[in-house]
């Protein structure tokens, strides 16, 4: 329950800043979402709140939309979202989550420096379906775009009130669809519509404070909270991402020193990365895979390969494959890698 309210209060906050700045709620709410559900169910809760918000932006800023926009933006952006719903089933959101993250995080350039307004540019029109083909999909596989193409609209020459309604226009079918599929392929159920609802509600809530604040920005100050907000969210979801990568595909790095030996390794799910540097000067490249099936013996094995670069002899490779042997590998493991 302590974390229902823990995700209505931080979803409050987050959409009234969300609609302030123009978008990004759904990347802050991930990380508590992610307490609540499995990863591949995140999106569809994020979808029915952030559908929620949709719709209620819409009626309360539709004056301001701008067809010509949403007429370029779905036609690319409806199959684009089934493809990312598709692609969820097999394979998790968190790589392309952490890769957004490091997006959106380089907003904090455009926070360091001076305040400049963003130049409309007429020819990028013609990348809209583009813009429109991206956003989907990634919407799709994550559940939400949020802030990452606010800079898009701004060249546009769309001002805050018409980048709030214009962006609702075109998400609203986005989360329709989703929804739909999400339940097609088994990623809706009782705790997401709870989750979903609870964060909805919140972010309906939320409108009532933005139709007070908005008025009372300028543009400037709009495309600043929005790089604030986005470079917010980008850390948030490296955070996460991190987090849930180290936790579920057992990554870690070592360093040490050993007989002489310096070794620098990384390891993730089977596989594991050294460099080692011996004497005399040898630097070894060693990479291993645990659990490989031989195809003769069908019996688990390990395979090593090493990259040789010896000063007294040269450049080359060689292959291993042996049994494992758990007492052994505690013993060497300084040694094989």
């Amino acid at each position: 329950m302590l974390v229902f309210v823990l995700l209505f209060c931080l979803s409050c906050g987050a959409f009234t800043i969300s609609a302030v700045a123009g978008g990004g709620a759904g990347l802050v709410i991930m990380p508590v979402l992610g307490l609540l559900l499995t990863a591949s169910k995140i999106p569809a809760a994020l979808s029915l709140g952030t559908m929620c918000s949709t719709i209620g932006r819409i009626a309360t800023f539709r004056h301001a939309i701008d067809w010509r926009v949403v007429s370029c933006f779905l036609p690319a952006a409806l199959p684009a979202a089934a493809l990312g719903v598709f692609c969820l089933r097999l394979m998790p959101p968190v790589y392309l989550e952490m890769f957004l993250g490091l997006f959106l995080s380089g907003n904090v350039v455009l926070l360091l420096r001076p305040a400049s307004p963003v130049m409309t540019d007429q020819g990028a029109w013609k990348y809209l379906p583009a813009i429109g083909l991206a956003a989907g999909f990634i919407s799709g596989f994550t559940g939400a775009t949020g802030l990452l193409f606010n800079r898009f609209y701004q060249k546009l020459g769309l001002q805050k009130e018409t980048i709030i309604a214009t962006r609702a226009a075109n998400e609203v079918l986005l989360h329709a669809i989703k929804l739909f599929l999400y339940a097609r392929f088994g990623l809706f159920d009782g705790p997401v519509l709870v989750a979903g609802l609870c964060v909805g509600v919140s972010a309906l809530a939320a409108l009532r404070v933005t139709k007070i604040v908005l008025p009372l920005l300028s543009h400037a100050q709009f495309c600043r909270i929005g790089h604030a907000a986005a470079a917010l969210a980008g850390l948030f979801m490296l955070g996460n991402a991190a987090h849930q990568i180290v936790q579920k595909d057992a990554m870690s790095f070592r360093y040490g020193r050993f007989n002489g030996e310096t070794e620098l390794a990384m390891t993730w799910r089977s596989h594991r990365l050294a460099l080692e540097i011996e004497r005399p000067l040898e630097i070894e490249v060693k990479h291993r895979i645990a659990g490989f099936t031989d195809p003769h013996t069908g019996l688990a094995k390990e395979k090593l390969t090493v990259l040789h670069l010896a000063a007294d002899r040269g450049v080359f490779v060689t292959h291993r494959e042996f049994m494992p042997d758990p007492g052994h590998h505690r013993r060497r493991h300084h040694r094989d890698a």
